[in-house]
């Protein structure tokens, strides 16, 4: 029986968060011999590529030093906004979060929060020709270790959760990853409200993004710091209260 590359995914996330091999069994009705095949690294070859993709048990999240913890904390917001995870030769991945030329302060930020986790490795910046955007990337083997929500399609056509430790680094650093968060899918404007004698202007911020799950984080974490939000539409979270709003720009301010 041929197994999709969401089955393999789920079944190394579970391994990776601690879970021993008869409970993930139980939990995605996959045998446990399959089971136990995938998380020693025996992944078929016919099922699209993935074979490679992660390291079975492996810790470098979990083990990351603590001062990598808040560039880690800003890079998986922007991650989960912008980025993406592509196979290239020899075991190799290449993690590219694209950005807004608009704003090199975020696309500077965004490379060092890079450089940081992998200080070996070198940062490329690239500006795609007839784009307004440059493409912010590194080469590195374990990228999908540290982001295990790569996977095949689109974010927000498939279920995106943080693993354990990932949820332990957000929940120690909150406003990098909301400041992650923003500086991809975010934005702080000048909202204006017209009467028939006065026009009112207040500063507002704003996250969209088309995944359920990316933005129940979003408004998650806005509520461990304090910050109050409501939805606009399908895809918009609003933060306009004048105290979330100055909390907000104590820790994120406008877009540069």
């Amino acid at each position: 029986m041929t197994r999709s590359i969401t089955e393999i995914d789920q079944v190394l996330l579970l391994f990776r968060e601690g879970r021993n091999q008869c409970e993930i069994a139980r939990r995605t009705g996959i045998p446990r011999g399959t089971v136990n095949d995938w998380v020693n690294g025996r992944i078929p070859r016919d099922s699209g590529g993935h074979q490679g993709a992660r390291c079975p048990g492996c810790d470098l999240g979990a083990a990351m030093p603590t001062e990598t913890e808040p560039a880690y904390a800003y890079l998986l917001g922007m991650y989960l906004g912008d980025g993406c995870i592509s196979r290239a030769p020899r075991g190799v991945f290449r993690l590219r979060i694209t950005l807004d030329r608009a704003y090199p302060q975020i696309v500077a930020e965004c490379a060092e929060a890079m450089q940081a986790i992998v200080p070996t490795n070198r940062v490329l910046i690239y500006p795609p020709p007839k784009e307004s955007v440059e493409e912010v990337s590194m080469f590195w083997k374990h990228w999908p270790c540290l982001f295990p929500q790569h996977g095949i399609g689109r974010k927000h056509e498939r279920p995106i959760d943080l693993a354990m430790w990932q949820r332990a680094i957000a929940d120690r650093h909150p406003w990098q990853f909301l400041r992650g968060l923003i500086h991809s899918d975010g934005c702080r404007f000048m909202n204006t409200i017209r009467h028939p004698k006065k026009a009112y202007r207040y500063p507002r911020y704003n996250f969209s993004n088309r995944s359920d799950d990316i933005r129940g984080l979003f408004c998650e974490y806005c509520d461990k710091v304090d910050v109050e939000w409501r939805r606009m539409n399908r895809w918009d979270i609003s933060v306009a209260r004048r105290e979330s709003v100055a909390l907000m720009d104590r820790h994120i301010g406008p877009k540069h």
